[in-house]
């Protein structure tokens, strides 16, 4: 069986002459949990619908489970898959349990699971309720229910934080935690940064329908070779500064009370050694570039619109 739950080879996606995707390589191993990150118009709806089928490349191929979406094994492969897209819509006059048995109808599962996927989202005391008297964040919930059904293998969320309340977006990440432990293989489609990177083992970073930047948060930070940050608290912010000063950092006063220091990532061990030798430190708070940091650099960096000629 092969070890790639998805694989793109130079795909690219045209709608007249604006390419949607441009030349995409991506490999996305099973069991995995990758965030793929991007603007508005940035290639990855378009991207989620070739993996689901409902759209075929241009040029390039794609295979799921090592099948095309779009071949003859398409219906057996869509058992395998779920799907949560940016925006749910669901029968009004239908209780939750009521579309949820439905879905569960067109997916071929036994629909006596629905009870336990609607208390899994936190959707058990709103199950026989109209959806019509659903918030945003339950119909998102009733959503995510949905693309559960019939244990799928792969997992494709496009933005499913939407209309989520902190609570409701924490108990969102415990789930695909535990799901990336059974073994799901989840892409996490998202524009919304802050969070997502204590839950992900991969982002692949898009713009402008083009794969700008793949890799875990250490290696995406190797490319993008972004400064550390490191703040000081207690002690003499002026000799510090000096010190530090001398071996290429640079160093300036923040909040009245703290230093702040860049300089590479390599220095960081000799540059704390320095700072716990000056007298009065009473803080020293390291700060690697985090995902949206790392997002923005590498969005700057990347790619124009591209059209056919």
């Amino acid at each position: 069986m092969t070890q790639h739950a998805v694989r793109f080879e130079q795909v690219s996606k045209y709608y007249g002459k604006f390419a949607a995707v441009d030349r995409l390589d991506l490999d996305i191993h099973q069991g995995e949990v990758i965030g793929l990150l991007g603007h508005n118009g940035a290639g990855k709806t378009s991207s989620m619908k070739m993996m689901l089928g409902v759209s075929r490349p241009s040029q390039g191929t794609v295979r799921i489970f090592g099948e095309d979406p779009t071949g003859p094994q398409a219906n057996q492969l869509r058992q395998q898959l779920g799907y949560l897209p940016e925006s749910v819509s669901f029968y009004q006059q239908l209780s939750g349990r009521e579309v949820l048995r439905y879905f569960a109808r067109l997916k071929r599962v036994d629909p006596r699971i629905c009870a336990d996927l609607l208390e899994q989202v936190g959707l058990s005391e709103a199950a026989d309720k109209r959806v019509k008297t659903y918030s945003k964040g339950m119909r998102q919930r009733l959503g995510l229910a949905q693309a559960l059904l019939g244990e799928p293998r792969l997992l494709l969320l496009d933005e499913p934080t939407v209309g989520l309340d902190p609570i409701a977006t924490r108990d969102l990440y415990t789930l695909l935690d535990r799901l990336r432990g059974q073994g799901v293989t989840i892409i996490l489609c998202s524009h919304v940064l802050p969070g997502i990177e204590r839950h992900i083992d991969r982002a692949a970073i898009m713009g402008h329908g083009r794969l700008l930047a793949v890799g875990s948060l250490d290696e995406l930070r190797q490319q993008a070779s972004l400064p550390l940050v490191i703040r000081v608290r207690g002690g003499d912010n002026q000799a510090h500064a000096t010190v530090l000063g001398s071996h290429g950092m640079q160093c300036q006063p923040i909040n009245g009370s703290q230093l702040e220091v860049r300089g590479p990532t390599e220095s960081k061990l000799s540059v704390l050694r320095m700072l716990l030798e000056q007298p009065g430190v009473e803080d020293i708070d390291v700060m690697p570039p985090s995902l949206e940091t790392l997002y923005a650099h590498i969005s700057l960096q990347g790619a124009q619109p591209c059209q056919l000629s």
